[in-house]
């Protein structure tokens, strides 16, 4: 039988287990576990810092450690360049979005890297009358559709997003609107048909993609190109989402204006 690692998220203890009855053990009866088994300790790791959990039990990772001290307790776990970097995943989907003034004009970018190298660059999506927040979760939606090709084509995923919270409305929040019948005890869920569209989305991936937050201008050269193609399509008033057919020099990328 092949070996399996199992990550727990959420359980009596959290990290990277190597049988089934040591993890049995921390999630039986634990109300809300979250667990799944994987084919290699990497892939494990992997799941273990996307949920932004304690440092993996029986084994030493520095990533998991370091993406602990910088997540919150109940957010997303922030990645750094070098943690990005040696996530072992084939594609790496970064996202953002612009909005001037907020509300104003607002446009989003996304930057696809495969195995390490920028692939794409897209931008568009523009709104004359959008937010900041439209405009990033428009971002992390495309990076959902993307991802769910990328998956079908036999590839690893991970999604990185500056926006908490974009990555909060979809991957925690939503579990309780949609239990609550879209509805908050503090209001209006604003942007919620969006909301429910990509949370629809997320809970179709979620086994098979990561999502982690990145801190903007931060030195993340896929948070920064993502962040020019945001702003492009603000200059562009492009209002469909298109692939940037220019030559990819990523510096002269980066010395355009930046938000």
């Amino acid at each position: 039988m092949a070996k399996k690692f199992y990550a727990v998220w959420s359980g009596r203890e959290t990290g990277v287990f190597y049988d089934w009855p040591t993890c049995k053990k921390h999630i039986d009866g634990y109300a809300n576990a979250g667990y799944k088994s994987f084919k290699t300790l990497e892939e494990a790791k992997a799941a273990v810092l996307s949920m932004g959990t304690a440092p993996l039990a029986g084994a030493k990772s520095t990533q998991a450690s370091a993406a602990k001290k910088k997540s919150s307790s109940s957010g997303p776990a922030t990645l750094s360049a070098d943690e990005i970097e040696a996530l072992p995943v084939t594609t790496k989907i970064f996202t953002d979005g612009g909005c001037e003034p907020n509300p104003g004009e607002a446009g989003s970018g996304v930057a696809v890297y495969r195995d390490d190298v920028i692939s794409e660059l897209w931008f568009g999506l523009y709104n004359p009358e959008g937010t900041n927040n439209t405009a990033e979760l428009s971002a992390f939606k495309q990076a959902l559709l993307m991802a769910e090709t990328e998956i079908r084509d036999g590839r690893s995923v991970a999604i990185f997003c500056d926006s908490k919270y974009s990555i909060q409305c979809i991957t925690e929040w939503a579990v309780s609107w949609e239990k609550k019948g879209w509805k908050k005890k503090t209001g209006e869920i604003k942007n919620l048909s969006l909301i429910k569209e990509m949370f629809a989305l997320h809970q179709s991936l979620m086994d098979e993609v990561q999502v982690f937050h990145v801190k903007g201008h931060a030195g993340v050269e896929g948070n920064e190109l993502a962040d020019r193609m945001s702003l492009l399509a603000i200059e562009a008033k492009e209002t469909g989402f298109c692939l940037f057919r220019e030559k990819i020099g990523v510096p002269a990328i980066l010395a355009m204006r930046g938000g």
